[in-house]
């Protein structure tokens, strides 16, 4: 079974050389995050990553969460490991200094959450709800709820989640049954049963905080009823310890098909004690900053597991020894030679490369915009990125999620039988991220999010926000001897895209049904169209460094080959994507239903 090692170099790429990570210094509050800083902390996680939590992941796949009599116990050494974690302030890494956060940017804290969810996906749910609850009460609560929940969330003695599931609804939260009932002091009374609870119990902090979709009576019918709530699962005492058992219990865990080392929680709600974040009847408003927040970092998911099993592709690539080279020998000392000299296995390592790379790319094009969002003093810089970042959420989310299952299974099938058992350790990355495309909204949910709410919003103002900058490379670089290669690709995908676009705005005004159609063949065209966008931008950073004293490890020169894989044979999936578009909805939706 190959071993987990960081991608530190191509992240450094992208951080610093790509995405300039270095002027991030000019932004108020980041005046102190230069390399000197940076660096250490990425070096730091990558061995917390590499040497505690990696080797937790098989172990804690085979054992899993434990329910017994209301209480779950996760699998053995992870406690100490999150007490690790806890002790080394990776819980606050990127929160606000003024709950006890070291306050670095999105920027470093993606690379951070990508390296934990290589090296175990599992541990990675439970710190990484706490940091989504610490965004939602940040920006949500009072500055009583703030003083008195932040603190321990930010240090990791109490933990997070979002309780939004209920039995009879999923993405239709207007039909969310739990109430909440007002108490003279203030508090509010909460009575309901919440699924699909991701860390909603275990043994790794002394308190749980759920945050809460209810109904306060005499609510609003649908989405427009709902208000948001902090319960905890002891109450706060006065000294702020952890006190009375308030009325939260799990009634269960569930039996999953991956991420078994993470405790799914059906959660009970017996008139628990909680308290209102922001207004009454806008819970989905505040919940929405806890869910975009989720949905990036379940991106991230994708792309930590696809990291993890190209590497152990590769490592198995190098060794397995089957067959001869079709040009001839290539190890003649050998009895045959390793797979990875056979086209098609260098096909699979070199699509999961070119998918990985640009999606870490794009990852931080996105964070960086994060960062912008809210640090620049300047607030057409901050609209700017603020809007960039709600175009590219539901993107990021669905297509990193996507490329993660596709990714994870392609390794498998790189190891052949050998992918397929245990042994290994393959085929739990190829069940651990296919929930990603499912939680915090499936897919197809993004898809319709991008092209129903995203693409029209502001009259296509958020659109623009992508489609310039990409306009503008190609006008820019279409001619250049060096470049043009690479953006004469980009070019044609672009123009599909642009068309595609067109005709879902024109036939979606007339029949949403059309738009709906086209929704999830959209998302992966654009998305494709953003990679590729990436890797002309990398380019055009390598090409001048490739081959010189620079490049000693060839790092430049793997860079300019991978990129020429992707233009050469993924971009032109977009033509496939652009012609099933065009051919319209009615092939699925003229189907009779009865015929299914």
């Amino acid at each position: 079974m190959a071993s987990y090692k960081a991608p530190l170099r191509d992240m450094r790429f992208v951080l610093y050389e790509l995405h300039q990570g270095e002027t991030l210094t000019g932004l108020p509050g980041f005046e102190e995050m230069d390399r000197d800083l940076i660096d250490p902390v990425l070096e730091e996680a990558a061995k917390i990553c590499e040497q505690v939590l990696a080797p937790l992941n098989r172990p804690g796949d085979e054992a899993g969460c434990r329910f017994d009599n209301g209480a779950v116990r996760t699998p053995k050494g992870f406690a100490e490991a999150y007490g690790l974690f806890r002790d080394g302030g990776w819980s606050g890494i990127a929160c606000d200094p003024a709950f006890g956060g070291q306050g670095l940017p999105n920027s470093v804290n993606t690379l951070v959450e990508e390296l934990i969810c290589s090296a175990n996906l599992s541990f990675g749910m439970y710190p990484g709800l706490s940091h989504g609850a610490y965004r939602a009460l940040h920006a949500h609560g009072s500055e009583a709820l703030k003083q008195r929940f932040l603190p321990k969330l930010v240090n990791g003695s109490w933990s997070g989640t979002m309780c939004l599931t209920e039995p009879q609804c999923g993405t239709d939260l207007g039909l969310v049954r739990s109430k909440a009932v007002p108490q003279p002091d203030g508090s509010y009374r909460l009575t309901g049963t919440k699924i699909f609870i991701s860390a909603g119990e275990h043994d790794l902090t002394e308190n749980i905080i759920h945050l809460v979709l209810a109904r306060l009576p005499g609510a609003p019918t649908g989405i427009k009823g709902i208000s948001l709530f902090v319960v905890p699962k002891f109450l706060p005492g006065e000294d702020g310890r952890p006190g009375q058992h308030n009325g939260v219990a799990c009634g269960a865990i569930e039996h999953k098909m991956g991420i078994k080392a993470s405790s799914t929680c059906v959660i009970n709600f017996d008139a628990a004690t909680g308290w209102l974040v922001g207004q009454p009847h806008r819970g989905m408003r505040a919940m929405f900053t806890m869910m975009n927040t989720a949905r990036l970092a379940v991106g991230v998911q994708g792309l930590g597991l696809a990291e993890a099993s190209y590497q152990g592709a590769v490592a198995y690539a190098r060794e397995r020894l089957q067959g001869r080279s079709l040009s001839g020998p290539k190890h003649p000392e050998l009895p045959a030679d390793p797979i990875i000299v056979h086209p098609d296995v260098r096909r699979m390592l070199l699509t999961m490369r070119a998918s990985i790379e640009g999606c870490r790319a794009l990852a931080g094009w996105v964070a960086r915009g994060l960062d912008l969002q809210q640090r620049s003093p300047d607030p057409e810089t901050r609209q700017e990125a603020l809007d960039l970042v709600a175009l590219m959420t539901p993107v990021v989310k669905a297509l990193f999620t996507d490329l993660g299952f596709e990714m994870a299974n392609m390794g498998m099938q790189v190891l052949g039988g050998h992918g397929y058992i245990r042994e290994h350790g393959m085929e739990q990355y190829v069940r651990d991220a296919r929930i990603a495309q499912i939680y915090e909204g499936t897919n197809g949910i993004q898809a319709l999010d991008l092209v129903g709410r995203k693409l029209p919003a502001h009259a296509g103002r958020y659109l623009r926000r992508f489609f310039h900058p990409v306009a503008a490379l190609i006008e820019a670089k279409l001619e250049d001897p060096a470049l043009g290669p690479f953006v004469q690709p980009l070019a044609k995908a672009f123009g599909r895209l642009q068309q595609a676009t067109a005709q879902i705005a024109r036939v979606g005004l007339a029949d949403p049904e059309e738009a709906g159609a086209a929704a999830s063949d959209y998302l992966r065209l654009l998305g494709l169209v953003a990679l590729g966008f990436m890797w002309v931008r990398m380019v055009e950073v390598a090409q001048p460094l490739a081959g010189t004293a620079a490049d000693s490890d060839g790092f430049y020169r793997a860079k300019l080959g991978t990129a020429r894989f992707f233009m050469e044979r993924l971009l032109p999936q977009t033509g496939a994507l652009f012609s099933a578009i065009m051919a319209g909805g009615g092939a699925m939706m003229g189907f009779d239903e009865a015929a299914f």
